[in-house]
């Protein structure tokens, strides 16, 4: 075998053929200069094992070529040990011991390794472990940076951790990185998760320059934590301004399902011509909720069209659609998709039987509902609370009072307990189980349902109504003058009153 000169590799270098051979800790480069041959090894250095870690894609894979890494010397080499780290987190989904080995190994940690190990517990937990490495981080000399304590406030979040939380947010002060856009929005997203969602919004109030993750993140605070107008009005907050922000697929998955709650329909209908627009792609995230939004607007036609565009259809959207149809009286359509779903190899979940028990319920379907009840146990489904109210309701709409009472009797006793626990503010579970004992004649039954609504000081929920003009629609609540064309309505109603009692004299 030859080996070019010096200036001949030089000419090489740019004319070389790719890799052609890997042995042990090295690999073998083939020229071509004038018919003749030329080899010339070359050993890995650190550049070629984070490269070749890229394309790793299986913990195998990954543990194979740390074996190499350890045999060609290169595994106490931070830069190539950070890379190895991330790698078994992102394909350790439940475990950190490899990349726990890999760091507990490194007689020399630079931050960039620290904050590799700290994200992979964030990630992947136990989430008190990113706290505890931060720790020993800063004990062994190396502070935090603005990438470090994002990290360990997602940890604080996934514990729903607020106190240690604050004690996080008092080392970020101290370090003066509070101002910093990363770690802000970390801040914004911690005290959501952990239901604090005033310092959530003093928080984001004194980001500087915000962004659209930091926009997401106070708007997902404000709708996971049932503010639902707040999420809205922030939403078009964002849309405004001289620090206006389009938003995108992330924020339209926090903002539509608040929208769906806060009956805020014109504010959902801009945000399907936006995606229409923009050429979003609607997935079944986006595509569940926009079906939601349509089911209350009974615009079953237009649901279907959505939900007939999505390719990749998970439970949620199959949901979503059946529990549309199931709204709407149409209980054939519901049936026929229960079984396309089935046919689609996907596996009913809880949600999909509270469709098809509720469906029944509101189709008069006695016999059907009870059956599927009595099929969640075959399908490996845990009957919870809600399946055991609608099986209540199915009977006492049908009813049959008497085998409504007994069903309850015949209850897990957690079931019966939590049946009010679901909607604990809400008399109408109390008054209802309490019209059943009433006729049943069980009047002690009744009289201690209906002194628990006294002493816990439940009161009805307030009705409401609803009306679209010009795809605009006007909610009414019961005493509610908060319209801005209330004295123009309350003047029609009387108007309309007055020619009702003046019909009523002349019949």
């Amino acid at each position: 075998m030859l080996l070019p000169s010096k200036p001949q590799m030089n000419v090489l270098a740019r004319q070389a053929e790719p890799l052609v051979a890997w042995t042990e800790g090295f690999k073998l480069l083939r020229f071509f200069i004038g018919g003749r041959t030329y080899m010339k090894p070359h050993y890995r250095d650190s550049y070629d094992y984070t490269n070749l870690l890229q394309h790793c894609r299986n913990t195998k894979s990954i543990k194979k070529l740390h074996a190499q890494i350890i045999i060609g010397g290169l595994h106490q080499n931070p830069f190539v040990a950070a890379k190895l780290v991330g790698k078994y987190v992102a394909y350790s989904d439940s475990s950190m011991d490899a990349a726990r080995q890999v760091f507990d190994n490194l007689t020399e940690r630079d931050v960039f390794v620290w904050n590799m190990i700290i994200q992979g517990y964030a990630n992947v937990g136990p989430f008190v472990d990113a706290l505890n490495m931060c720790n020993r981080m800063r004990l062994s000399g190396i502070p935090p940076n603005r990438y470090t304590y994002p990290f360990v406030l997602k940890a604080c979040g996934a514990m729903k951790d607020g106190k240690q939380g604050q004690v996080v947010h008092g080392q970020i002060v101290k370090s003066g990185l509070d101002s910093h856009l990363f770690v802000g929005n970390a801040l914004v997203a911690l005290y959501s998760k952990c239901e604090k969602i005033e310092i959530s919004r003093r928080v984001f109030n004194e980001i500087p320059q915000k962004d659209l993750v930091s926009w997401n993140s106070i708007i997902s605070g404000y709708a996971t934590n049932g503010y639902l107008n707040e999420a809205i009005e922030l939403f078009r907050a964002m849309l405004q301004g001289p620090t206006a922000c389009l938003p995108d697929h992330a924020t339209l998955v926090c903002v539509l399902p608040a929208c769906v709650e806060a009956s805020a329909i014109e504010v959902g209908f801009w945000i399907h011509s936006y995606i229409i627009k923009s050429i979003i792609k609607v997935d079944s995230a986006l595509g569940s909720s926009l079906i939601s939004m349509y089911t209350n607007c009974g615009r079953v036609r237009v649901s279907r069209v959505i939900f007939d565009q999505i390719s990749d259809k998970n439970v949620v959207l199959w949901s979503a659609m059946m529990r549309c149809y199931g709204m709407h009286g149409h209980a054939d359509e519901v049936f026929q998709m229960f079984s396309q779903f089935e046919e689609s190899g996907l596996h009913p979940d809880a949600v999909v039987f509270l469709c098809l028990l509720s469906t029944c319920s509101h189709s008069g379907m006695v016999a059907k509902g009870l059956d599927i009840f009595e099929k969640m146990e075959y399908y490996g489904v845990e009957k919870n609370e809600r399946h055991y109210a609608c099986i209540v309701d199915l009977l006492g709409r049908a009813g049959l009072l008497d085998r409504a009472v007994k069903f309850i009797e015949s209850m897990p006793v957690q079931a019966a307990e939590k049946l009010f626990v679901l909607d604990p503010e809400n008399a109408g579970r109390y008054i209802l189980l309490a019209s059943m004992y009433e006729d049943a004649g069980r009047w002690e039954d009744a009289a201690t349902v209906r002194r628990l609504i006294r002493e816990k000081n439940i009161k009805k929920p307030t009705g409401c109504s609803s009306v679209e003009v010009d795809c605009i629609y006007h909610t009414f609540g019961a005493d509610d003058e908060s319209h801005p064309y209330k004295d123009q309505i309350f003047d029609t109603l009387e108007r309309l009153d007055r020619i009702m009692e003046e019909a009523i004299v002349m019949v």
